[in-house]
């Protein structure tokens, strides 16, 4: 143990380096030019599990309000790049070396420029304070005792110990704990001032984020999921967080008197947005799910909510009591009923069908009802499951008519696999969210999320000559 401490002991001297921020000594086990090499080897991991969002015109805009505010941070002379994911998660995080990601899925529930900036704005607060650097240095340097502790004990060579550093890496885009958070919060509303934005624009972002989650809190409900949270802005920390509040004041001090807020200028750089799904993983329209790779169509129930992930299809019946999940199985072997034999046990009641003229079988258990497809050489399974065999016959019927439902893309069908998009408008005398959800074909949840991305969740409505946001 003593030649463990020892060799921490000299890590820590040689290890210790100047916080841009703070000015005092941080662990640090890389230089700056270090970090900008992991920064940059990261990027080109990132691009290969997102796609970059294709506007140039909406990087651009992106680009320019980040630049704005970089130049305003404690590290004015690294290079910064911002990049637009094209992606429907709500997320935006940052990596070593001046790399910042927003999603357009985030975008789209935010209502101006400095809104936009306070996303940024706590991202490059991130790099500016060095969190990511500091937080891989400190797992760096615990792995490195755990090699010299596992020369004298060996047990604790462990698949947990030597995985340890990979926890960086999660942590990097998952959010790096309370204090760090805040102090992003802190350093985004000092950049949000500096560069003339309103630094209660952070609370603001924190505030239309809590009712995203909220929102998706319900629907995780009916789904039998988690909810899914967003790593940075208002993880660790509510918006009446008597600190946040404190740490956003404080910056509030540099601020210009008429501050920026620039929502024409973000409403128009985001008209067009795709909302949601894009086209390559199919979409959703009023209930009938296209998809024009897989080449397919399926119609679920009026009243069931459908959500498409990125790993499955799944419907949910009004209160959550039943589910339909859509899999694909691209190399199946045996017949229909081999498959679905092996899906639901011997002890299912298969039965062989033609579905729109293609080899099928129902699949009809206790607790499993459902049904199996082939198309083009692949499979597509439907099963439905529920919380308890009696909801699962109650939706039987309906579950069995979606199956049935399941036909190859028409080609005035393969004219709908296209994007939803946000549009802007002007609201006009009598409009309220109520009767714009009613032609919006988001379904049955459109009221609610057309509050949502205009900032009046959960129960504002639109005034005449406002421009607002609606999807088409």
């Amino acid at each position: 143990m003593r030649i463990v401490l020892a060799c921490l002991f000299l890590l820590d001297i040689s290890g210790c380096a100047k916080n841009p921020v703070s000015g005092q000594s941080d662990f640090v086990l890389m230089s700056e030019s270090q970090e900008i090499a992991i920064g940059r080897q990261s990027d080109l991991q990132v691009k290969k599990q997102y796609k970059v969002y294709e506007s140039e015109a909406l990087q651009d805009y992106v680009d320019g309000v980040g630049q704005k505010l970089a130049h305003k941070s404690h590290r004015p002379n690294l290079q910064y790049h911002f990049t637009v994911l094209d992606s429907p998660e709500i997320n935006a995080f940052a990596l070593p070396g001046g790399y910042v990601y927003i999603t357009r899925g985030i975008m789209a529930y935010l209502n101006s420029e400095a809104e936009l900036a306070a996303v940024l704005g706590h991202e490059i607060g991130h790099i500016t304070a060095r969190h990511g650097v500091r937080q891989q240095s400190t797992a760096q340097a615990a792995s490195i005792g755990l090699d010299i502790a596992a020369i004298f004990v060996p047990q604790i060579n462990s698949v947990g110990a030597q995985n340890l550093t990979n926890v960086v890496t999660g942590a990097m885009l998952s959010g790096y704990g309370r204090e760090h958070e805040l102090e992003a919060d802190h350093l985004g509303a000092i950049y949000l001032a500096r560069s003339e934005y309103d630094p209660q624009a952070m609370i603001k972002v924190i505030s239309a984020l809590k009712n995203q989650e909220l929102q998706d809190a319900e629907l995780a409900k009916q789904e039998g999921r988690d909810p899914r949270h967003y790593h940075g802005l208002f993880a660790t920390h509510p918006d009446n967080d008597t600190r946040l509040q404190q740490l956003v004041g404080e910056a509030g001090r540099q601020a210009v008197d008429n501050p920026l807020v620039g929502r024409s200028e973000f409403l128009q750089a985001t008209d067009g947005l795709v909302f949601n799904d894009n086209s390559e993983q199919g979409v959703v329209r009023n209930n009938r799910f296209y998809h024009g790779e897989l080449g397919i169509a399926i119609q679920f129930p009026a009243v069931w909510q459908v959500h498409n992930l990125p790993s499955t299809l799944v419907a949910v019946s009004p209160q959550g009591e039943v589910q339909l999940q859509l899999h694909v199985d691209k190399k199946p072997t045996g017949s229909p009923t081999e498959y679905a034999q092996r899906l639901a046990g011997n002890d299912a009641r298969i039965e062989a069908v033609d579905i729109d003229n293609l080899p099928a079988v129902l699949i009809d258990a206790p607790d499993v009802v459902g049904g199996v497809i082939y198309l083009n050489g692949q499979t597509f399974v439907l099963q439905g499951k529920a919380k308890s065999r009696q909801n699962l016959a109650t939706y039987r019927e309906e579950i069995i008519n979606s199956v049935r439902s399941f036909h190859a893309l028409t080609a005035a069908e393969r004219k709908l696999v296209k994007p939803l998009s946000i549009r802007v408008i002007a609201v006009q005398r009598n409009d309220t969210f109520a009767s714009l959800a009613q032609r919006s074909p988001l379904g049955k949840s459109a009221e609610s999320y057309l509050r949502l991305i205009n900032a009046q969740y959960p129960s504002g409505e639109p005034q005449a000559g406002q421009r607002i946001k609606i999807v088409e």
